[in-house]
């Protein structure tokens, strides 16, 4: 078994406290990925669980086994770090195998561990370069590859692609995921760009200021975020914030009025808030109907659009943040042109003034 679990972790550099009590059980062969702004503590837990930080109170336990006191070597992980940290001297073949030859095993099992993970990361051809002979993609699979051969109970990554241009980012995501389910091992991944997140993991844990504010599968977090953090950070683009208040409230739910778009009104089946109470309205830039479709018509003057080809992303000129419209097949719109689309309630979401979801 090669399941983690972190039971009131926390994590303090003098009276710094930045990992704030942390409960989370990662399965064993699951895919956890921990996302989250710069300096909410992500890496910092990683680290924690590598045993490279000690940890200031709490329980860390992995297959069963309480490792807070245990030295990293025997805890039964490999880390692949944003640097590749590759001996510039050795060769790719001495680089993957430099931890078991430390180790003393004997030269024909390394042999035999190295060329079974190059076979599997597609290096076969290069285990005679050496990592100046390499791009950078081949490096990090390198690195991967030293961390195959330690055959570990969990692989910890630490924003393994942040050094990779956008095409290899794809490229490498891909990798990673066969990789996974080729080895079927536990994976603890950490990244900032959730477009990863969604896509590589079984499990999302969103961190922020050092504790989760939502775990849960991919899907899951983009269609039933907890809080308004959560709506604005899963998805890509991300979510529209409306300011609104309540203007009336009746069995079928509130009636809110838009503060900055004319007292345009929607009525949303949502209980929880009071006559007259500030809110925040959440709509997904593709949520967004075409006039007329149902709902409140928002008309909006058009500032900026990006055209990708069937989809196109429409930057509305608001008092606050841009608005992000998603529309299909829309070429013909930027500059001063105004648009008008539908807010449909039934995929909208309703936040308090602290960010609180209101359901």
């Amino acid at each position: 078994m090669s399941s983690v679990k972190l039971s009131g972790v926390r994590k303090s550099f003098g009276a710094l406290e930045v990992i704030k009590g942390v409960d989370l059980t990662v399965e064993d062969k699951e895919f956890v990925v921990f996302v989250g702004p710069s300096g909410c503590g992500k890496s910092t837990l990683l680290r924690m669980i590598a045993g490279l930080e000690t940890i200031s109170a709490g329980d860390l336990e992995i297959g069963g086994t309480r490792m807070n006191d245990v030295d990293p070597s025997r805890r039964g992980i490999a880390m692949v770090f944003q640097t590749y940290a590759l001996y510039p001297h050795m060769t790719v073949r001495e680089n993957m195998g430099f931890a078991l030859r430390f180790a003393r095993v004997p030269k024909e099992e390394i042999n035999r561990q190295v060329n079974a993970a190059a076979r599997i990361l597609a290096l076969e051809p290069l285990l005679d370069r050496l990592p100046r002979q390499l791009s950078g993609g081949q490096r990090q699979r390198v690195a991967i590859g030293r961390a195959i051969v330690r055959q570990p109970e969990v692989f910890l990554f630490d924003e393994p692609l942040s050094n990779l241009d956008a095409e290899l980012r794809v490229h490498m995501r891909i990798e990673i995921a066969r990789l996974h389910k080729e080895l079927q091992t536990t994976i603890i991944y950490v990244t900032h760009d959730q477009v990863e997140a969604m896509t590589l993991a079984d499990k999302i844990v969103v961190l922020r200021d050092g504790v989760i504010e939502q775990a849960g599968m991919p899907l899951d977090l983009y269609d039933d975020p907890a809080n308004q953090f959560v709506a604005g950070f899963i998805g890509s683009p991300k979510m529209n914030f409306l300011a609104a208040r309540v203007v009336e409230k009746s069995p079928a739910g509130i009636t809110i009025a838009l503060t900055q778009h004319d007292d345009i009104k929607l009525v949303l089946p949502v209980s929880g808030a009071e006559l007259g109470e500030e809110v925040v309205l959440g709509v997904r830039p593709e949520h967004f109907g075409p006039s007329g479709a149902g709902g409140a018509d928002l008309s909006v003057q058009v500032d900026v659009a990006e055209h990708l080809g069937t989809t196109s992303y429409v930057y509305a000129r608001t008092e606050g943040d841009p608005l992000i419209i998603e529309r299909e097949e829309s070429r013909n719109e930027d500059g001063a042109e105004t648009i008008t689309v539908s807010i449909d309630p039934a995929k909208a979401y309703l936040f308090d003034k602290q960010g609180r979801r209101l359901r």
